[in-house]
This record gives structure tokens, sequence and C-alpha cells, in this order.
């Protein structure tokens, strides 16, 4: 996609410049009921190769002098998700030691804003499950408070700090790491025998054969491009 373009950008002028980098299936000017354009377009090459070398390419650059951005094409509700994802209020903090109360965590986490809430997770018992949460008033401190203090050390515990996930969002990251885990213990380790642990109870022999059968990565493909250009 092409946003802000001059007006003297039209469709074969679009369609002359980004051919220079692959053949191009589909290429579009998006105008209005008079036909004036939006300043904005979309280009679509028939391999991810040349749309990553256009993407290289012309990405930051001056087109009559106005920056280019040049990117992957991202339907309205990707754009949409990639955005909340972005912004978080609740953060995750695990590996704490058993002595560790709310009160440590808010006089630790308090240090980066205003926090709403905190609580450290306890069985039946109200012994500590070594987990918490800490929920901000502002986005940005608890996105701080992430980027500060994961990986430090707190009574010879080093903390894990993240981002609260949906449960969505966990499966997809989980999916990806075992994906990632079995193509390199693959091509690392052809012929050898794989290990796997904290597998989940209900994953039994047919379910984890029909895992190893699927293919390694799916791979997604970038073959929309879409460009954004900033006065």
């Amino acid at each position: 996609m092409a946003q802000n373009l001059d007006k003297g950008i039209d469709q074969k002028a679009l369609h002359d410049t980004l051919s220079a980098f692959g053949n191009i299936l589909s290429c579009k000017v998006a105008t209005d009921s008079s036909g004036q354009s939006k300043g904005y377009g979309f280009v679509q090459y028939d391999n991810e190769e040349a749309a990553k070398k256009a993407i290289e390419k012309l990405n930051g650059m001056l087109v009559n002098d106005k920056q280019v951005y040049v990117g992957p094409f991202l339907h309205k509700q990707e754009r949409e998700t990639a955005l909340d994802n972005s912004k978080f209020n609740n953060v995750f903090v695990k590996n704490l030691s058993e002595s560790a109360s709310e009160e440590d965590l808010q006089n630790i986490f308090g240090e980066f804003g205003p926090i709403t809430s905190v609580v450290v997770m306890k069985d039946a018992e109200g012994k500590s499950k070594c987990f918490g949460f800490v929920n901000f008033e502002n986005p940005d401190d608890a996105a701080r408070s992430v980027e500060a203090l994961n990986g430090k050390k707190f009574e010879e515990k080093e903390w894990y700090v993240g981002k609260v996930q949906k449960k969505p969002e966990r499966e997809s990251e989980l999916k990806h790491r075992f994906e990632q885990t079995v193509k390199e213990v693959s091509e690392k380790n052809q012929g050898t025998n794989l290990y796997i642990k904290n597998l989940d109870d209900g994953i039994d022999d047919d379910k984890h054969k029909e895992l190893f059968e699927l293919p390694l990565v799916q791979s997604h493909h970038v073959r929309d491009v879409h460009i954004y250009i900033i006065s």
C-alpha cells in the first residue's frame, strides 16, 4: 500500500517503479468517486522474494521529497490486532521466592508508575505459588517495568516479567516455539531421538505422532506490498 502519494503518481507510474523488483500480478492506486487519488495504493507480486526485495530497497527512500514506507500488506483486522497486542496494562511475574509478598511487588513495580492492583497467587494452604500479577494504570509504565525487570535477580531468583497473554496468544506462541524447536533439532540432529517434556496430559501417543507428522513450519508468504509515504 502507498499512502500520501503525489497526485502525479498513477497506477502506471507505481507499476513502472515497482516492476523493477519482479513480476507484478496487480497494481492499484485507490481513487475517490471523482477519480482523484486517495494517496495510497497496493502492489501484488507473483512471489515472496520480489516483495521482500522491493521492501528492502525502497523502504525509507525519498520519492518526490517524501519519505516512503514500504512493507507487507496487512488487512484491517491484522493491523488492529497488532496495535492491540502492542499495548498492555497487566504484567505477569514468575519465579518469585516463596517469601516475596504483594507489598514487595508493590514497592518494586511502583517505581515505574501508578498501580491499580497487585496479587501473589497462593494455594489452598496459603503458600505462595511463586508467581503473581501487577496491573498498571498506564500501558507505558507496564512496558517499562517489563523491559527493566525481566531477567533481574531478587533473592537469588531470576524473575520472568512479561505481558499477560490471552489463551490464544499463549497457544500461538507455544506452537511457534514448538515448531521452531522441532525444526532446529531435526536439522542439527538427523536420525537421533528427541526428548520432549512439559507436554499437556491430553497429548497421547496418537496425538504425539500426529504433531510430529505435521509440516515443521508453515511459512507465511509475503507477496502483497504495503507502502506508506510520510510527509
